[in-house]
């Protein structure tokens, strides 16, 4: 025997039940079985809504009341041939006749109690398990329909009736006995000694399947729904969520306790008493094995999922005269009993000094005043303080019968929560260690489950997910190397990037599942106007665990909001230079900040676009060496134009072709200045421990003056070509010398020079062409030979190249 259980859901509309029918008929061929349903996917919900708006006078009720009863005669319809439609058709319409001088009733006399309420949502399972049953029949399957206030008595606590087991196993064998047929059974209802209709309170139809499960002593008890079993967290709100194959009895427990909507404990004790097996299933993947719950717990996991409960309050209760006194917890928690406050969670430090109760928000303020009442003398005297309600908090908790086996769980959620920056208010753990709880601000509910579900379920495997400043030429090719790259990074390197917010200068967009990146999207018109703080603000509102802001601008707005991201702890990746080369004292309060919260700050592209330069330079520190010298051609632009002015080239023809390959700035001045090499030099300094500020770095800019303050640069190109036998000067002065003409940066004894040099054919510069960069690394450990590093320095692949490996580190860091 089985007992297989249909929720409205999985019985919403014709397909869905053409697809339940088919799924029982084809379990009905191998063995015998029995089935529960619950009312027509939201009958239950409009039956009520029917009843309310009775009672409030309100006569909308009849035509509510007229497309329900449309609903199910086109059901009869759709499942029944036309001649044998006569009887359920008649029953369906008795039925809501008398629903219909129910509500009158209601209607009339203003009043809509719990007994009245269980009698009309019993109409929904009473007549959608009468036309199923004979659908069923209709389909050559014997069946017999029972509604199950035949069987199953309770007291007369209406909304939430509690079985009288010995009296109900008895009726529900005896029925069974003397009738032959597949048993099709209402859930939900049932009915007092005295014949008054109950219902069975939370989840019934599932609490009714298990009863039957239970006095049958089935084989196994089936709960087929519209989800593949029981998830390892809310899929709502961790998308990663994956299917539990196994749990015990007790974690399913645990976490249906704490939130978990498939299953719930009153469904289980009725099975759990005779050792039924229980299987979660979906109607929509029926081959699915779904979740088992039974006697014991897959041994493979430390942990079977996470669970949460939001609208909670945590009551703070503390004073000096708390402190070894007997008593105190009992008379809290007896007040709180007697008002009917039902305490979801309790923590106590050793001290004894203070109490911590998490309840319901709905009954926050109920539990203040009836605590500060029992405790009114002890809060005059000046023993007790007054109780602090601590609004808007949500309870989690990781759930799993392995945890006593194995050390570290908690520690692997406490570290999970602060790198995220979640803070805990309270704390609670049984002596079973089956479940850790945790109380949080309920805005960090998502951020928090999600990044516990990576350390529990996904340790192995990371998600980052990037807000993207900055979608120019460097942020489309960054967009289409992770795109290119995706798929290998998360096979290999067990990596995921998802793109959830973009921006340019003028709009921006959002994602909140994650841009598809086939097609790389670009913020337009159709999209929100760009507003930094706004972006900023919605990049926190979605609170993923493992944000990262990529700026990929030159914007000194975007930099100076940099402070403000790493207290959200979000990371930043950006080859924008703004922020490390303006003030000292910035710049040290960033990498502090960084180093405090654990919150990564890379920005490699700094300096020498995908070249690994910073990085080196940072190994060098770490590892206790100590720069004497560094030496850069850190200009790509400036570099090709001293590297061709070489060949004989006019420089101001030189300047003009650097800037149609597009390797200076659309006005050549910003890198002829030399400021750009100054800002990278002064990274570089400071990077090495030296206290650099932007006045310690001497710049020779290769703008001629005459030409600095021209607003048009078609005619500061043609004005550069009067300064041409100047720059052809210096060139015929280093080539009698054998040298060549590089502009370069210095940096040594605490001073930084920027400026064009000549170098003899000994200095590694000598050979260097192109838009390549060179830096020189003269160190302690690298003293006659210095450390050089070379490579194209500048260029949109290289640079989004560089980014790229940023955010990958990033991805290695947060393992």
């Amino acid at each position: 025997m089985k007992l297989l259980k249909f929720g409205g859901t999985s019985i919403g509309d014709i397909e869905r039940i053409k697809r339940v029918l088919s799924i029982i008929k084809q379990e009905g061929q191998s063995r015998e079985i029995a089935v529960v349903f619950s009312a027509f996917g939201g009958v239950t919900e409009d039956l009520l809504k029917c009843a309310d708006l009775a009672k409030r006078n309100d006569a909308t009720y009849q035509p509510l009341l007229l497309a329900m009863e449309k609903r199910h005669m086109q059901l009869v319809k759709q499942l029944i041939p036309v001649q044998k439609q006569s009887t359920v058709l008649t029953y369906v319409k008795i039925r809501f006749n008398e629903l219909e001088d129910l509500y009158h009733g209601i209607f009339l006399i203003k009043e809509f109690s719990a007994r009245t309420s269980d009698y009309v949502v019993s109409f929904g399972e009473r007549i959608s398990a009468f036309i199923l049953a004979e659908a069923l029949r209709a389909l050559e399957i014997d069946t017999v329909f029972l509604d199950a206030r035949e069987v199953i008595r309770t007291n007369d606590n209406f909304g939430n009736a509690k079985v009288n087991f010995p009296t109900t196993n008895q009726l529900i064998y005896d029925f069974y006995s003397q009738h032959q047929g597949m048993l099709v059974i209402t859930g939900f209802v049932a009915s007092t000694e005295k014949g008054e209709t109950t219902t069975l309170g939370r989840s019934g139809s599932d609490y009714t399947a298990a009863i039957f499960a239970a006095a049958l002593k089935a084989d196994a008890l089936e709960i087929w729904t519209d989800v593949p079993g029981v998830m390892t967290a809310d899929p709502k709100l961790v998308y990663s969520a994956i299917t539990i194959p196994q749990l015990s009895y007790n974690e399913a427990m645990e976490l249906s306790h704490f939130g978990a909507k498939v299953v719930f404990p009153a469904t289980m004790q009725p099975a759990m008493r005779r050792k039924i097996p229980i299987y979660i299933k979906s109607t929509l993947d029926p081959e699915n094995k779904g979740t088992l719950i039974c006697e014991t717990s897959e041994t493979s996991k430390l942990i079977k999922g996470i669970s949460s409960l939001n609208q909670i309050s945590l009551l703070n209760i503390q004073g000096s005269g708390l402190v070894e006194v007997v008593g105190v917890s009992s008379r809290v928690f007896g007040a709180l009993a007697r008002s009917g406050v039902n305490v979801i969670l309790i923590s106590q430090a050793s001290s004894e000094h203070s109490i911590c109760v998490a309840i319901k928000t709905s009954d926050a303020q109920i539990a203040k005043d009836i605590i500060e009442q029992e405790f009114h003398y002890e809060i005059i005297a000046g023993e007790m303080d007054k109780v602090v309600i601590m609004p808007n908090m949500a309870v989690i908790a990781v759930v799993g019968e392995n945890m006593k086996h194995h050390p570290g769980a908690s520690g692997r959620l406490f570290q999970a929560l602060g790198r995220n920056n979640i803070n805990v208010s309270a704390i609670a753990q049984g002596s079973s260690e089956l479940n850790i709880s945790a109380v949080i601000r309920q805005s960090d509910l998502q951020k928090a489950l999600n990044a516990l579900h990576e350390a529990f379920f996904l340790s192995d495997s990371k998600v980052l997910h990037v807000f993207l400043v900055g979608v120019g030429l460097i942020g489309k090719t960054l967009i289409r190397m992770i795109y290119q790259q995706l798929a290998k990074l998360q096979s290999d390197n067990m990596l995921d990037i998802k793109i959830h917010g973009l921006a340019n200068s003028r709009h921006m967009a959002f994602d909140e599942d994650g841009f598809e990146l086939d097609q790389v999207p670009v913020p337009s018109e159709k999209d929100l106007p760009m507003n930094l703080q706004v972006f900023l603000n919605t990049m926190n509102s979605m609170n993923f665990s493992n944000s990262v802001l990529v700026d990929c601008t030159a914007s000194q707005e975007v930099a100076e909001c940099y402070q403000r991201v790493l207290e959200s702890k979000v990371a930043i990746v950006t080859p924008n230079k703004k922020a490390n080369s303006g003030s000292l004292e910035k710049y040290k309060e960033l990498k502090k900040l960084s180093g405090q919260r654990n919150i990564k700050f890379l920005y490699e592209t700094n300096v020498a676009a995908g070249l690994p330069v910073i990085s080196t330079l940072q190994d060098l520190i770490l590892s206790g060496d100590k720069v004497i010298k560094i030496e850069g051609v850190l200009s790509g632009s400036m570099n090709y134009i001293f590297s061709e002015l070489g060949k004989g080239i006019p420089f101001s023809e030189v300047v003009a072709q650097a800037r149609e390959k597009g390797y200076t700035e659309p006005d050549p001045r910003d890198d002829l200045s030399g400021m750009d090499v100054a800002r990278k030099i002064l990274i570089l300094g400071r990077e090495a421990e030296q206290e650099l500020h932007f006045d310690d770095v001497s710049v020779q800019s290769m703008v001629p003056e005459d030409c600095a303050h021209v607003k048009d640069v078609a005619e500061f190109l043609e004005k550069l070509k009067g300064h041409d036998a100047h720059f052809k000067g210096l060139l015929e002065e280093a080539d009698k010398k054998d040298e060549k003409l590089r502009f370069m940066a210095v940096l040594e004894n605490g001073k930084a020079t920027v400026g064009l040099k000549s170098v003899n054919s000994k200095h590694p510069f000598y050979a260097l062409e192109g838009s390549d960069n060179m830096i020189l690394f003269t160190t302690e450990r690298y003293h006659e030979f210095p450390m050089i590093i070379r490579g194209p320095g500048a260029g949109a692949d290289v640079t989004a190249a560089g980014v790229f490996a940023d955010i990958i580190r990033l991805g290695n860091y947060s393992r």
